[in-house]
């Protein structure tokens, strides 16, 4: 499949959910009912989200650092009920920050004025990434809009472990540190492939599609504010154990099997402070669950929600 630059600025971004659902085997029964909405969160700070279903939203999804709502796509097709799909600040098609503060204490701030507006009877938040970062501090000062709570991969020990891992072990996450602007979609989508090899190039066209924007001088660029500058030393999110300990919703631990983000002793430790959690382990996905396992993730949503009062 080619597509010139103008193809790809101009794309349907609901527009491929049928590919996705044929590729993971999810029934399809026509294309789903799923909005974009912009939620005002704090004067001069928009998100946007993506809604599916027509009722009240059951769950709000939180990506991961470099993504986008749209990693959730087949996650939310396999579950088949209200759920909204958050693009974090600085991400996707909400506000860039002045103050570049994209921490999950800010991040949560923010989410928790949408989670209010949107979905305030949610059953669960899940995180991923940076998205599970923000989940746990977000569950841990206010309960009352996280009534259960699953994290995909990551625990606060994940922001010092990733400076050891090697550029395969990172995986897209390497991206996040690569070059800011291309002169085509096309090297854009080659860059990708590179960073994780063993796959079509083909497969990684519509994520990439989702979490780019061409510039004005006809260049492209991430759909995201960068998270780190050169020179910046290693993001520490320990603090956030005081926030595992608070919690006191149901929780889920997602890992990646083939993932080198969380180690057995941040899953130790996970379990000296919430002696109740539940632990998982999907075999054959790397860090991002949501991508590489998604009915195998959704699956275990619905148990989690489904075993815990």
């Amino acid at each position: 499949m080619t597509m010139t630059d103008d193809q790809a600025a101009d794309y349907d971004e609901f527009g491929m959910l049928q590919i996705y659902a044929d590729y993971e085997g999810i029934p399809w029964k026509g294309r789903p009912e799923v909005v974009r909405r912009s939620f005002e969160v704090a004067p001069g700070q928009r998100l946007s989200a993506i809604q599916w279903g027509s009722g009240d939203p059951e769950l709000v999804l939180l990506h991961g650092g470099g993504q986008n709502a749209h990693t959730w796509d087949s996650v939310a097709m396999a579950l088949d009920r209200p759920l909204v799909a958050v693009d974090l600040p600085g991400h996707g098609h909400s506000d860039w920050r002045d103050d570049r503060n994209y921490t999950p204490q800010a991040n949560s701030q923010a989410v928790a004025s949408l989670v209010s507006q949107v979905a305030p009877d949610a059953q669960a938040v899940i995180g991923m990434s940076l998205g599970g970062l923000t989940n746990i501090h977000l569950a841990s000062t206010r309960p009352d809009l996280v009534r259960r709570a699953v994290i995909v991969d990551v625990l606060p020990a994940t922001g010092q472990r990733v400076q050891s891992l090697t550029q395969e072990q990172r995986g897209a996450v390497s991206l996040v540190g690569g070059p800011p602007t291309f002169d085509s979609f096309d090297e854009m989508l080659k860059a990708t492939a590179a960073a994780v090899p063993g796959r079509p190039i083909e497969s990684f066209r519509p994520g990439v599609l989702h979490n780019a924007k061409r510039l004005d001088d006809g260049r492209w660029a991430w759909r995201y504010d960068r998270l780190r500058q050169e020179g910046d030393g290693p993001i520490d999110f320990t603090a956030l154990w005081e926030d595992v300990a608070a919690v006191r919703a149901p929780m889920m631990l997602v890992r990646g099997g083939k993932s080198a983000f969380v180690h057995d002793e941040d899953e130790a430790r996970l379990r000296e402070l919430q002696p109740a959690a539940r632990v998982e382990l999907v075999d054959g996905a790397g860090h991002s669950v949501q991508s590489d396992r998604p009915l195998v993730l959704a699956g275990l949503i619905a148990d989690f929600l489904a075993s815990t009062p």
